[in-house]
Order: structure tokens, then C-alpha cells, then sequence
């Protein structure tokens, strides 16, 4: 499979206003989800109605741009419908193609609504060309969304054994690189990410003075104390700072930002089909000004031009920190 001439920029959407934030700023396609558990950011204020996403697909394609809609948890047995609806509702909506991951949830896609893209989502963590290929045969996906656990060499050699579209993350925040596998937050909470959507949920988020410090705390968990003038990051229990042998640490990963800016051309040498940027969490204002980056960056890699200076991408990364991740470091 030869390399894409250009790389296609998929940006998220929390909220219309992002929708129509991202387009503005140079999205190719957005990414949103429905407001309920059938996508992995459930939180109060965020996500989309039926009515909304019907006029926000509708605002897209007036400007010659797609929407996806990511429909990218897992149902609990005896529990398929709410997800079943979902994906005939994204059908209906108009949506250029649905983000899964359940099997249960692509047979259905597929047998109802064959003509609808299906793109198998990061959540399903198919990182072997016997795992894509089992998808492709039988639910017929387009794309995958590769898990961020993979170097880039491994991302080439991958694109050239499989017979599907790759989408790989470019840049927002990172976790614990098992999509699809964490139950860490079910385990304070009692709701879990890969069922009911949500991380952390905010409610059960709080924050309490202590000392000159702030304790960030999950229930009944301090996930973290962060000192005056310290960065500090939404408490997940992955990105906890707890103390082992007398000494604070992070012990799974500590909060910092995917930032893949500075190896758009390797990617796209790689075979790559799509960059992702993370973030339906985020505000219109963090969307706009990571998608007018990368928006400037590939439009200078397609005309072979040096890339613009984009150093403003550091001051938006997780924890003020950024990495390459596994692309460079072959992460496990």
C-alpha cells in the first residue's frame, strides 16, 4: 500500500460549538458521541442530542467536511440496546460513519446499516494483523484506530500487513495504553470506562485545601497533593501520584501530553491514513488552536514546505509535559 498524499485531520467534538470550532479551523472530520454510556466521554455538559448531531452533521457536510460518530463502549450483557439505538440513530443523523468496538455492536451496524463506514475504534486495542483481519472479514470495517503502544516502526510494518484504512493519535492526552481494559476508576466509583463511559466521573471528583497544597481526591481516594505554583491534572486513578517505599511517584503514568507534530512525515511515509486529535473533553478554545496547528502543518507537508513554528502546542499538553510516547521510546 503506497503512502497517502495527505494526511486526514479527525478532530473532536465534545460540544456543537467544538464541532463548529473544529471545522473552522481546518478539520477534514469530526469526531463527537451521543450524551449517554454509549461513548467513552459520558460527562455531565458534554456530547450531543439526536437534534444536535442532526444539525451538526448537517453544518459539516455544508462545508465539504465528515462526522463520525463514536459509539465506542462496551454494553453489559442483556444491555444492547441503548447501543443498538445509537448506531441507528448516527445512520439516521446523516453520520459519514460510526466508531466501534463491541462485536455485538459492529454485527449490528453491519447487518442494518451495511452502507455506513464502520471504523473499528482504539477501544477494541487490535494491534496484529490476525486481530484487524478477523474485522475486516467479518464486519467489513474501513479503518482501525491503532492503540498508542505501538513504535513507529511497528505502525509501518503493521499498515503493510493489513488491507484497511490505519488512524493513529497525533496529539491530547495519554492513559495507561490498555484502551478498552482499564477498570481502575470502577473499582473507587463504581463506574467503569469501558461500560458506562466515564473515568473519574466528576461528581465523585473533589478538591480540598491542605496545607499551602491542594488534595485532589476521587470518593473517598487522594489520587494526588499538588505545592503552590505545581501544574496540576485531573485525578484518574492512572495518573494517581501515590507513595510506595516512603516516596511519592507516579506509579502507572504521570500526566503528560501526546504531542506527534514533529513526525507528521514519518507517519505519512508510514502508510498512515488519519491523524487523531484527543480532546472531546477539552474546550472550543483548546479545539480551535490544536486543530489550526496541525491544519498548518499538513498543509505545509502537502506543498512540501518547511513546517510553521507551532510551540504553542506545549502550553495545551496534559501536565504541561510532552512526549512522542511508544512511536519513539517502544513503550510497553
Amino acid at each position: 500500500m503506497s503512502p497517502p498524499a495527505s494526511l486526514e485531520l479527525v478532530c473532536p467534538a465534545g460540544t456543537p460549538a467544538a464541532l463548529h470550532a473544529a471545522i473552522e479551523a481546518g478539520a477534514d472530520t469530526v469526531y463527537c458521541g451521543f450524551a449517554d454510556a454509549t461513548n467513552a466521554r459520558n460527562y455531565p455538559g458534554l456530547n450531543f442530542s439526536r437534534a444536535e448531531m442532526r444539525a451538526g452533521i448537517a453544518h459539516a457536510h455544508r462545508q465539504g467536511r465528515r462526522v463520525l460518530v463514536a459509539i465506542n463502549t462496551f454494553p453489559r450483557a442483556g444491555e444492547t440496546a441503548l447501543w443498538q439505538r445509537a448506531v441507528d440513530d448516527a445512520a439516521g443523523c446523516g453520520a459519514d460513519g460510526v466508531i466501534l468496538a463491541d462485536l455485538g455492536v459492529l454485527d449490528h451496524a453491519a447487518t442494518r446499516h451495511p452502507a455506513l463506514r464502520r471504523h473499528l475504534s482504539v477501544q477494541a486495542a487490535a494491534a496484529n494483523p490476525l486481530a484487524i483481519g478477523y474485522y475486516r472479514e467479518r464486519f467489513a470495517i474501513s479503518r482501525v484506530v491503532l492503540p498508542r503502544v505501538l513504535a513507529l516502526a511497528e505502525v509501518a510494518a503493521l499498515v503493510g500487513a493489513i488491507a484497511v484504512e490505519a488512524e493513529v493519535f497525533a496529539f491530547g492526552s495519554l492513559g495507561t495504553m490498555v484502551e478498552g481494559r482499564c477498570y481502575l476508576s470502577s473499582y473507587i466509583t463504581g463506574r467503569s470506562p469501558s461500560s458506562d463511559g466515564v473515568c473519574a466521573p466528576a461528581e465523585c471528583v473533589t478538591y480540598r485545601e491542605d496545607g499551602d497544597g491542594l488534595r485532589a481526591m476521587l470518593g473517598d481516594a487522594v489520587l494526588n497533593r499538588f505545592g503552590p505554583g505545581e501544574p496540576r491534572s485531573y485525578p484518574t486513578p492512572c495518573k494517581g501520584r501515590f507513595a510506595t517505599f516512603g516516596q511519592p511517584s507516579y506509579l502507572f503514568e504521570e500526566p503528560v501530553g501526546l504531542n506527534a507534530s514533529g513526525i507528521l512525515a514519518e507517519l505519512r511515509a508510514a502508510g498512515v491514513t488519519a491523524l487523531k486529535i484527543e480532546g472531546r473533553q477539552r474546550g472550543r478554545a483548546y479545539v480551535s488552536e490544536v486543530v489550526s496547528c496541525f491544519r498548518a502543518l499538513l498543509d505545509a507537508l502537502a506543498a512540501g514546505l518547511p513546517p510553521p513554528p507551532v510551540a504553542r502546542l506545549a502550553a495545551l499538553s496534559e501536565g504541561g509535559k510532552e512526549t512522542l510516547s511508544a512511536y519513539r521510546s517502544g513503550w510497553r
